[in-house]
């Protein structure tokens, strides 16, 4: 393998870790436990072991609604489980370093209660938290929020660039000094360093300011997860971090090309915006072992799951009662959801020849992120290479089953990361965001107050 291009850039590692597992079959695996998605001290067991192996962030998605079968991570063994903010706010107590990233809907949300949530968890975190931040898709999540069905892909974009606005501005209520606390005095907080948003537009009234303070890291680190036009655009624009799904280099260089460019372009630093590419790994000491522990995973798929995958994955308007398994995957109409889902999902159909079957194998654990099985040395080859030649800046692990597959990650690629000089050996900092290394976010007030002096 060839040298890093800069001798300082480290891989950033997030950790993936439904409790039910990621795998829609995990639960079925004789070491995951089947109640893994309710078991706080599964949870804080997979904490610690992230935590051992040095991750940047432990990540969990969510849902607005009960999806059964297999649409969503860890099939049924998911019908029920945490809220992620929550969970977080306990996990932290166990856990020192380890960051904390948390998926929350612009869609369904309001921009002050979400704003206060995280910056709770901030606090709670000492510095800790990040915000996923996504457009929910599915009528089954809006008939539980006064909708009879979705709105429409571009209409929750709309909405999420002016929420995560008003929340930025909520975040910048209270200036750095802002506390005295001066029991002399008996001033406790200087007024002129608190600010309201007054924020007015198309789709939020929000006066504030927050009733939360700042955190040791300033506010929570902006994830997003999107790869459609408007999910493109919308990273661009306000992520720090990009959680995306590629099957080759050569699409994610294009895309990390593209969202580089972008951001450079709206006047961002572009090394300010990490591109994570998810990665399922199936490790073994042997590439025999590692083949052996996808066999057994994907033998354990029921076909209603493995289909109610699909259907989830391709948007919901993807009907395969009465298709023959073992045949081809038929088109899918145009879905309001996940766009650049739907057309992943058909890419990889179409690119390998699946049957409806395989493609259902093929995508149980990953949901079209990339599915690595071999060996720690065969694995971190790839995780180099992508790295190195412009693919990513670091990628979300995946495990297909939990404990195991984290454990077989921790102690078995992330010494052979270190031995290349590719990931940490110790925490560079006390917050996500130091360990992440991205700047600390000072508040609009403050870079006015320094812009006024400057031009005195």
């Amino acid at each position: 393998m060839t040298t890093s291009l800069s001798p300082t850039r480290k891989l950033r590692l997030g950790a993936f870790l439904p409790g039910g597992g990621q795998h829609i079959a995990a639960w079925r695996q004789p070491d995951q436990p089947s109640d893994g998605a309710t078991s706080l001290a599964f949870h804080i067991q997979l904490a610690k072991e992230a935590e051992r192996g040095l991750f940047d962030a432990y990540f969990l998605a969510d849902g607005l609604s009960v999806s059964f079968g297999g649409g969503i991570e860890g099939g049924n063994a998911k019908v029920a489980g945490f809220e992620p903010v929550t969970l977080f706010a306990a996990l932290s107590q166990h856990t020192k370093t380890l960051g904390f990233i948390a998926t929350a809907s612009t869609t369904y949300e309001e921009p002050y209660n979400l704003a206060r949530k995280f910056a709770s968890l901030d606090l709670i975190t000492a510095g800790r938290s990040g915000w996923n931040v996504v457009t929910t898709t599915g009528d089954a999540a809006a008939q539980n929020f006064n909708r009879d069905s979705q709105p429409p892909h571009a209409a929750r974009y709309a909405r999420a660039h002016e929420h995560v606005a008003v929340v930025k501005a909520l975040w910048d209520s209270f200036e750095e000094d802002a506390f005295v606390r001066d029991k002399a005095t008996g001033q406790f907080f200087d007024a002129g360093k608190l600010h309201a948003a007054n924020h007015k537009g198309a789709h939020f009234q929000v006066k504030g300011p927050l009733n939360v303070s700042r955190s040791p890291q300033g506010h929570p680190v902006i994830v997003q997860a999107g790869q459609s036009e408007d999910g493109r655009g919308f990273a661009a624009a306000h992520a720090e971090v990009i959680f995306t799904a590629h099957q080759h280099l050569e699409t994610a260089q294009e895309f990390y090309r593209d969202i580089k460019s972008r951001a450079r372009g709206l006047g961002r630093n572009p090394d300010h915006l990490l591109i994570m590419p998810g990665v399922s790994p199936f490790v073994g000491r042997t590439l025999d072992e590692a083949q052996e522990k996808y066999n057994r995973l994907t033998a354990l798929i029921l076909p209603e799951d493995g289909v109610a995958l699909l259907n989830g994955l391709t948007g919901g308007t993807l009907d395969l009662s009465g298709h023959d398994l073992d045949g081809p995957l038929p088109p899918a109409p145009p879905t309001e959801g996940m766009k650049s889902r739907q057309a992943l999902i058909r890419a990889i159909a179409d690119e390998h020849g699946f049957t409806i079957r395989q493609l259902y194998q093929w995508v149980a654990s990953a949901r079209g992120h990339l599915t690595l099985v071999g060996t720690p040395q065969g694995i971190a080859d790839t995780l180099q290479a992508w790295f190195e030649t412009g693919g990513a800046d670091g990628f979300n692990i995946l495990p297909p089953w939990l404990p195991k597959g984290l454990t077989d990650f921790v102690d078995l690629v992330i010494p052979e990361l270190q031995r290349r000089g590719l990931f940490r050996t110790a925490y560079e900092g006390r917050t996500l965001r130091e360990n992440l290394g991205l700047p600390f976010p000072e508040t609009r007030w403050a870079l006015a107050r320094r812009s006024t002096q400057a031009a005195e």
